[in-house]
């Protein structure tokens, strides 16, 4: 049975992508992840918050008179670089790259332009096979408009991608005005791949002290129908690959995806919950699938696709369902 894909213009061993997360911020980790059978690895991403803190350290050096080398940095303990600095996180790239035989990817995960291109350009130099741009900003100024955020958003593809010498994805949060006609900007713009999708990582309240306090949860597999709606939407609308992301617990997860039409399949929580030997377990499943539905390979599932349908074909779907569990016993809920 023949898993290969093609991700990004990459042929990958098997469609199952390890996303950023801790398991993948040092080689042994990476490592193991590729020893579990994943088909690539996503390095955590690079914040803009860490360039903008590399950018205060060496400034400081030069206040301080010193030439801003890495054999300077030794005598300036307090302004040594930390290990999420941009110079640590190219090492980690070619280091990572040279000890596994997977595509390793780099993620710069970002608000603003500035600066992107640079980095795209350092981390395929690197070593990375491709590079995931991480938009999160949160529209929460009432003054920005959505056209603003998208013009932002594609500024920073355009910038990345004209700098990049290796594929450029971006990677995408639903809350869009015109999710599909982002997409297809995106892909016009020169995005290599659309990864569907980030996830807000909402604070919660304190019901103490009234503070906001930052958490982050694990995905449910509820949280893959709407990647797959929209992956199925846009196949074949998109020259792009279209990777899913959220939702993978299981085998039939990850089967879903492939029956939505995504090229690639991210996994992140999963790996987190069962540890990265699960994915081994998701790579069993997803054979086990295809041997009893009579599938050889990757190819496949193009002719067992799911179609979503138009969008008035969405919308009866929609009434139909609350139709449906309008007329249990229990009602919809």
């Amino acid at each position: 049975m023949d898993l290969t894909a093609t991700y990004l213009g990459l042929q990958l061993r098997n469609p199952l992508i390890a996303s950023p997360s801790p398991l993948s911020r040092t080689v042994a980790g990476v490592r193991r992840l590729t020893e579990a059978g994943v088909g690539a690895v996503v390095l955590p991403s690079l914040f803009e918050e860490d360039i903008l803190e590399a950018e205060r350290r060496e400034g400081m050096l030069l206040d301080q008179g010193a030439d801003v080398f890495p054999e300077a940095l030794s005598y300036f303990p307090e302004t040594a670089a930390p290990a999420s600095s941009p110079e640590a996180y190219l090492r980690l790239i070619e280091r990572a790259a040279r000890a596994v035989e997977v595509p390793v990817l780099a993620s710069l995960n970002a608000a603003n332009a500035e600066g992107w291109a640079g980095l795209a350009r350092a981390m395929g130099e690197a070593g990375a096979a491709a590079i995931e741009l991480n938009f999160y900003q949160l529209p929460a100024d009432p003054e920005v408009t959505s056209a603003d955020v998208e013009d932002r958003l594609l500024e920073a593809l355009q910038a990345a991608r004209a700098a990049a010498r290796v594929p450029v994805a971006v990677k995408l949060v639903p809350y869009f005005s015109s999710l599909g006609e982002m997409a297809t900007r995106l892909d016009r713009a020169g995005a290599d791949g659309l990864i569907l999708f980030n996830r807000w990582l909402q604070p919660e309240i304190d019901f103490e002290t009234g503070r906001a306090l930052p958490g982050i949860g694990l995905s449910v597999p509820m949280d893959g129908r709407l990647p797959r709606v929209w992956i199925a939407l846009l196949r074949g609308r998109v020259r792009a690959s279209l990777a899913g992301s959220s939702g993978v617990e299981s085998a039939q997860d990850l089967v879903r995806y492939l029956l939505a039409g995504a090229d690639a399949v991210m996994t992140t929580s999963a790996l987190l919950r069962h540890g990265p030997d699960h994915a081994r377990s998701l790579l069993e499943g997803l054979q086990g699938w295809m041997a009893g539905h009579g599938l050889e390979r990757m190819q496949d599932f193009r002719a067992r696709a799911a179609t979503p349908g138009r969008p008035a074909e969405l919308r009866s779907t929609y009434v139909e369902a609350l139709r449906l569990a309008n007329s249990q016993d229990r009602g919809p809920w």
